[in-house]
């Protein structure tokens, strides 16, 4: 069985899909979701769905105390889930192709430091783009640079606020995450 853990800063949508995605799989499961906002929604949703937690600051992360719990863990693949903080080298390295991201946009466009949440939409909105959509990326030293897995594209000509492609933005990211997921552990098994 492959351990996923998966990294969340807000509301844990994603998340929870992928947890209950992998629920009554024998391939994979999450074991553990990190978080480094005490008050995130994500904390409920492990807690609902039976999932240990951990809260941790920038200094645990930068100074390797979460990297000391991810080695006692073993991962088979982390999975930022809406984290908004910089993802540090040093477990990058520990975990050579194994940190993927999902990013509510087609990169390279409307990526980079603050580009998350509606500040994408709302970019995307004034730009009048016709289309946008989902980047699933492995994780390097820069934000939203890492080398491509999937990407997918929907229309969003009919919407008219910054929340209104959030929402489509959102089915895409439930739909997909969790299979490129359980297609990423095939593929590494």
């Amino acid at each position: 069985m492959k351990k996923i853990v998966v990294f969340a800063s807000g509301s844990g949508s994603n998340a929870e899909k992928i947890v209950l995605h992998f629920k009554e799989k024998e391939s994979a499961k999450v074991v553990k979701i990190f978080s480094n906002n005490p008050d995130a929604k994500v904390l409920d949703r492990a807690s609902f769905l039976n999932i240990p937690t951990q809260v941790f600051n920038k200094q645990e992360l930068n100074e390797g105390k979460v990297l000391e719990q991810l080695n006692q863990i073993q991962p088979d693949l982390i999975v930022l889930a809406g984290f908004l903080w910089k993802f540090p080298e040093h477990i990058i390295n520990e975990y050579p192709n194994k940190v993927i991201n999902i990013h509510p946009a087609l990169l390279p466009n409307y990526g980079g430091k603050g580009m998350y949440g509606l500040n994408v939409h709302q970019a995307v909105l004034e730009n009048n783009e016709k289309e946008t959509g989902i980047t699933i990326h492995y994780v390097n030293e820069n934000y939203d640079e890492g080398e491509f897995i999937f990407q997918k594209s929907i229309d969003i000509e009919d919407c008219q606020t910054a929340e209104a492609i959030a929402d489509k933005i959102h089915v895409l990211e439930h739909q997909y995450f969790p299979e490129v997921i359980e297609k990423l552990i095939a593929h590494n098994s």
